[in-house]
C-alpha cells in the first residue's frame, strides 16, 4: 500500500434502489479508547484486542455484564515485543486461541516491510517473537489466512512475489509452499470457500482470479471476474483492490478499488472452477483499501470514499444492490482505508478509524435460523474452573466474517461459548479453544471446540450458546456448580 497526498476523481455509476434502509444505528462506546484505535481482532473469550495506531502498545475491550460492548471497559494488555508496533500486517486468531502478528508495512519504532512478528498467548497475557521465514528479506502488508485444517498461511506482499508459506506454532518456524500462483501476493485478500479452498483476485493479471487447495498445496484458475476490479495502477506502484466476503447462499462479493464490484459462484465441485457474474457499481466512491463485514441479516456492510481522499460513505450489499445507510460521525473525514470492521458476538459491528470514536453498528433485521450453530452434546452439570467439550453444526459460522485484504485480517470463523445466568441475566464468555476445523460453512458435519467455565462464574441454572458470526444457536439449559462444591 503506498499512500499517495492527491485528491483522485472517480467516475461511478449509480445503481437502482440505493435508498436508506430503516433503522441501522451507529452508537459511540459509552467509554472510549485512551488511544487511536485501529486493527481489532476477536478473541476467543468474547474480549476484543485492538492495537493503537501503529504502536507496541495493545489494549482489551471487556463487554459488561449483561454482554454489551457499548457499555465495555478497556484495560491494557502486555505489549508488543521491544521494536515491534505494526501498521498494515497480517494477524489471525489461531485454532488454540493464540494471536499472530506478521510483517508490518510501516513500524512505530523504525523500518518499512519489516520482516517482525510476534505470537500472543491469552492464557499467560505474553507475546513470543517470530523469525520471519527463511530467506524473507521483507513481508509487508501481507495477505493470510488461517487455512481449513487450523494451519495459518502467509503470502509474502508489498513486492510482487509468489512466495507462501505456512506457521508451524509449536516451532515457531515456517515451512515454504511452491503453490504455482499466476501472480504475486500484493495487495490480495484471502477468502475461504465452502469448499475449503481460498480465493483471491489478482491484482496484477487484469480479470483473472486463482483459487488455493490446501490438499494439493497449489493455485489453479478462478476464471474472469469479467470487469476490472483493481486500480491498475492509479498513481500507486501496485495496484489496490477492495475486500472480499462469502455470503450465506455461498457466493463471494468482491469489491474493486474501481467502482466495480464481482459476485463469485463456487463450482460445487473440488474440481471446479466456478464462475463470475459482474455485480453493480459503487453508488458513491471505491473500495482501495477498506473494510468489509457480514452482517447477522447476510448483508454485506462497505465503506466506501473516494481514491485516497475522504469522506467516506456506507452502503449494506443485498444480493443485488448497493442501499445506503448512515455512516458514523468521523465519515465526513475518513478515508475507506482508515476504517476496520470487526463482526461481534453481540450480532453487531464495531468500526475503528484510528481515532478513540469507536463506533458499534447494529444492522436492522436478524439471521435466519438455519444460519445457526445447533449444540448436539455438552454436559448439563458444569463446574466453575474447569474445561469442557461441546459438539454440533455450524460452529464456524458461514464466512470468515469481516475482511479488508493484505493491510488487516480480522476473521471470526471459529465458535464463541456464552453463558447466561438465569437468576442474575449476567452473561460470561468461556475461553474457547482446539477447535476441530477452521473452515467455513460446515454443514451438516458435526464439529466440535473445547471451553474453559471461568473461576468467578455464577452459579444455579443458566443457559449456554455456542455463537458464530455474531449469530447464537439455540440455547442448551445447564447448571454452574461452583469450583468447591462437592
Amino acid at each position: 500500500m503506498f499512500r499517495i497526498c492527491v485528491w483522485v476523481c472517480v467516475c461511478v455509476l449509480l445503481v437502482s434502489c440505493a435508498l436508506p434502509l430503516a433503522a441501522q444505528t451507529w452508537t459511540a462506546l459509552n467509554n472510549k479508547p485512551s488511544f487511536g484505535a485501529s486493527t481489532a481482532l476477536l478473541l476467543t473469550d468474547g474480549t476484543v484486542m485492538v492495537q493503537p495506531t501503529e504502536s507496541n502498545s495493545i489494549w482489551r475491550l471487556t463487554p459488561d455484564k449483561t454482554g454489551s460492548y457499548i457499555n465495555g471497559t478497556w484495560s491494557q494488555l502486555a505489549s508488543l515485543p521491544s521494536g515491534y508496533g505494526p501498521l498494515y500486517y497480517a494477524s489471525a486468531v489461531l485454532p488454540d486461541g493464540k494471536v499472530l502478528f506478521e510483517g508490518g508495512e510501516y513500524n512505530c519504532c523504525g523500518g518499512s516491510e519489516v520482516t517482525l512478528g510476534a505470537l500472543y498467548n491469552p492464557a499467560t497475557n505474553s507475546w513470543t517473537s517470530v523469525n520471519p521465514p527463511s530467506g524473507w528479506t521483507y513481508i509487508g502488508d501481507s495477505p493470510s489466512v488461517v487455512l481449513p485444517s487450523g494451519v495459518f498461511m502467509l503470502g509474502q506482499g508489498a513486492s510482487p512475489s509468489t512466495a507462501q508459506v505456512v506457521f508451524n506454532e509449536s516451532t515457531l518456524s515456517w515451512t515454504a509452499i511452491v503453490g504455482g500462483k499466476a501472480d504475486g501476493f500484493s495487495e490480495e485478500g484471502m477468502t475461504l470457500l465452502p469448499n475449503g479452498d481460498v480465493l483471491v483476485v489478482d491484482t496484477e493479471n487484469g480479470t483473472h482470479a486463482e483459487r488455493y487447495n490446501e490438499s494439493t498445496t497449489r493455485w489453479s484458475s478462478a476464471g474472469s471476474t469479467g470487469v476490472v476490479l483493481p486500480s491498475n495502477g492509479n498513481m500507486e506502484i501496485v495496484p489496490e483492490l477492495g475486500p472480499q466476503i462469502l455470503r450465506p447462499d455461498g457466493t463471494v462479493l468482491a469489491n474493486g478499488a474501481t467502482a466495480n464490484t464481482s459476485v463469485y459462484y463456487p463450482s460445487a465441485s473440488k474440481a471446479g472452477t466456478g464462475f463470475w457474474i459482474p455485480g453493480p457499481t459503487f453508488p458513491a466512491g471505491v473500495m482501495a483499501d477498506a473494510p468489509a463485514a457480514l452482517l447477522i441479516t447476510g448483508n454485506v456492510l462497505v465503506d466506501t470514499s473516494p481514491f485516497f481522499a475522504a469522506p467516506s460513505t456506507f452502503f449494506e450489499f443485498d444480493g443485488a444492490n448497493f442501499n445506503a445507510v448512515p455512516a458514523p460521525p468521523n465519515a465526513v473525514n475518513d478515508d475507506s482505508y482508515y476504517g476496520r470492521l470487526l463482526e461481534l458476538p453481540s450480532g453487531q459491528v464495531m468500526f475503528t478509524d484510528y481515532s478513540n470514536q469507536v463506533e458499534i453498528y447494529t444492522p436492522s433485521g436478524s439471521y435466519n435460523s438455519d444460519w445457526a450453530p445447533i449444540i448436539y452434546s455438552v454436559p448439563t452439570s458444569i463446574t466453575a474452573g474447569q474445561t469442557y467439550q461441546v459438539s454440533g453444526v455450524r460452529f464456524n459460522g458461514l464466512s470468515q466474517g469481516a475482511a479488508y485484504g493484505d493491510d488487516a485480517q480480522m476473521a471470526t470463523n471459529y465458535p464463541l461459548v456464552r453463558i447466561t445466568n438465569s437468576g442474575t441475566g449476567n452473561v460470561v464468555y468461556c475461553r474457547t479453544h482446539g477447535h476441530s476445523t477452521m473452515a467455513v460453512a460446515t454443514g451438516n458435519r458435526v464439529v466440535s471446540t473445547n471451553f474453559d467455565v471461568p473461576s468467578g462464574i455464577g452459579t444455579g441454572a443458566s443457559t449456554l450458546v455456542v455463537v458464530a458470526n455474531g449469530i447464537p444457536s439455540p440455547g442448551v439449559s445447564v447448571t454452574i456448580a461452583s469450583r468447591d462444591s462437592k
